[in-house]
């Protein structure tokens, strides 16, 4: 398959682009979201109910774990570091449970709260799935949601670019480069999954996404796999309590185009054609 990446290729790829190595998610940001998601602010829980008590020293520890960033609480500054084995090794667990949906020719769901960036990896995943058979679900198209934003309740629409789902902001122009909105909530994955089940299916099997997308499932019992930043403690949380089968730890605000060698990469070990 043209693109795809050996290990060592992929690994000078993620430390070139900066989603791994020193990323550009900073240390200050990472607590801050560390201490809000310990106070229960539900812009930071992504949908997530978390089951035990997460203080900030021990978010600390379950992201040093899962990403490598530094395990010392006493440390406040600087950018954050994902070590790229890490990564690799949560993209082969989320190749593996992708190549398992085609193989079934499972039903599933993809959706982005980072649509200016991460569209370049969900797409050719959408496009590879459709041909193996899956069934990509399209609920709830141009579906009003109400969100509460920075500056008060937006109404937003649901849209499908090629596949993947993700909001556009109603009455708001946005740029060409632009194709939607950026997004933590999960009120976007709860509609479309209550629009499939009130349709009478088919339910997603495997919910693709992150933010609210991959947080939101899971909580609602969904299997769910996706990238997650140093500074969205919700979605390791949920792994880490068993809602969210794969987090993926990356840098999740590069251009679009840095993360297409790592869907080459994923089909390549999901035997899929991109």
């Amino acid at each position: 398959m043209r693109g795809v990446l050996s290990v060592d290729a992929l690994r000078a790829h993620l430390l070139e682009a900066r989603l791994a190595g020193p990323i550009a998610t900073t240390r200050e940001k990472s607590l801050d979201r560390y201490r809000l998601f310990a106070a229960g602010d539900p812009r930071v829980l992504l949908g997530l109910e978390p089951e035990g008590e997460w203080t900030v020293p021990r978010l600390v520890e379950l992201v040093a774990r899962r990403c490598g960033v530094p395990p010392d609480p006493g440390r406040v500054a600087g950018p954050d570091t994902v070590e790229p084995e890490r990564t690799i090794a949560a993209l082969d667990a989320f190749a593996e449970r992708l190549g398992r949906a085609a193989r079934c020719r499972s039903p599933v769901l993809l959706g982005t709260g980072h649509p200016h960036r991460l569209l370049g990896f969900y797409v050719p995943l959408a496009r590879a799935l459709s041909a193996a058979g899956c069934h990509v679900l399209t609920p709830a198209q141009g579906k009003r949601i109400d969100i509460t934003t920075r500056f008060g309740v937006r109404p937003h629409s649901l849209r499908y670019v090629r596949g993947v789902a993700l909001i556009r902001e109603v009455g708001v122009r946005s740029a060409s480069n632009a194709p939607g909105a950026h997004s933590h909530s999960p009120l976007p994955v709860r509609t479309v999954l209550d629009a499939a089940a009130a349709a009478g299916g088919p339910l997603p099997h495997l919910v693709i996404g992150d933010h609210g997308w991959v947080c939101g499932a899971g909580q609602l019992g969904f299997e769910a796999i996706g990238p997650a930043d140093t500074d969205d403690p919700a979605v390791f949380v949920g792994e880490a309590e068993g809602k969210v089968r794969v987090a993926v730890p990356m840098d999740d605000s590069a251009r679009p185009d840095r993360y297409r060698p790592l869907a080459c990469y994923v089909l390549n070990r999901s035997c899929l054609s991109l």
